[in-house]
């Protein structure tokens, strides 16, 4: 396979995207300097791997494992150019950050498909989180393990988002979530893992939003999500969305890999609710889905 010239290195190199090239093998030949950012593997530990190696491991907003099942790199190779897609690639330390992917062909002097390439960039609507993040820290509304809001903050966001659907009919819908047999990972790898757990979903979570949306940490492994202007199938499509992202998280101790999985109620906002009654509602579908296997999301 051909390998790119040093001016053509040094211009993807300044690319604010990630770009990386394979061969018709699928074999990673060069990985830029954003996609090391973006992703926290570098180009050292990668040049020669597969990108079917379980690196990135692609999935979609169902689960569907892209890197096995509907590679945009496949279809590259083959010859096509593969529109912009939203995917969610796995972080090196193990949340899934959404992106946008591109994938092209890759053609030798001769004009023959010898590889592929893909482009991709953390998903824009992160920047309004990041910013709001900053001045959540100036009011000291962080949780301070996770970075996410905490209760505190959440509490005044139900009670601003009921306040404005009394006074404008502007709908919101509560999504409660608990970490499944989180006693588990304390129990049997210490509170060290639990903590890592913990601070990895919140990533999954606050890197999967869209702009006015919000997830804090309500206490212990329990989170809650807010979720303006939306109607109940979108908040079902949001509560299963953020359920199979974080079936897809995992935490790595030692040489083991932890897997994750949440139980979720999810619940729109009535006429006669205040913030209590809302908990109270959310909180019972919560536990209809403990007791319904977990791993799951329970509408009400």
């Amino acid at each position: 396979m051909e390998i790119i010239n040093g001016n053509m290195k040094e211009i993807l190199d300044n690319l604010y995207d990630g770009v990386y090239i394979v061969d018709r093998d699928r074999r990673i030949r060069y990985w830029n300097k954003a996609a090391e950012e973006l992703t926290d593997y570098t180009s050292r530990e990668l040049l020669g791997s597969c990108c079917n190696d379980n690196i990135l491991n692609h999935v979609d907003e169902t689960g569907n494992k892209l890197c096995t099942d509907d590679c945009p790199l496949i279809e590259a190779i083959n010859g096509v150019d593969i529109d912009e897609t939203r995917v969610y690639f796995h972080h090196r330390n193990g949340h899934r950050v959404p992106t946008l992917v591109k994938a092209i062909p890759y053609r030798d002097s001769r004009g023959e498909v010898v590889g592929a390439i893909e482009i991709f960039s953390e998903n824009s609507e992160r920047k309004n989180i990041l910013k709001k993040i900053k001045e959540l820290e100036k009011l000291a509304m962080l949780d301070e393990l996770t970075q996410v809001p905490n209760r505190r903050y959440m509490e005044n966001i139900l009670e601003m988002k009921l306040n404005e659907y009394r006074i404008s009919g502007v709908e919101f819908g509560v999504i409660f979530m608990d970490i499944d047999y989180f006693k588990r990972f304390n129990d049997d790898y210490g509170h060290g893992a639990g903590d890592l757990v913990l601070k990895t979903i919140s990533s999954t979570f606050s890197n999967n939003l869209r702009g006015d949306d919000i997830v804090g940490r309500w206490g212990g492994e329990e989170f809650i999500g807010v979720f303006s202007r939306i109607d109940e199938s979108g908040l079902n499509r949001v509560a299963e969305k953020l359920r199979v992202l974080a079936e897809n998280t995992s935490v790595k101790i030692v040489e083991e890999e932890l897997r994750v999985t949440i139980s979720s109620g999810a619940t729109l906002v009535g006429p006669e609710d205040s913030v209590d009654t809302l908990m109270e509602r959310v909180d019972e579908l919560l536990y209809r889905s403990k007791r319904n296997g977990r791993n799951r999301v329970t509408l009400g």
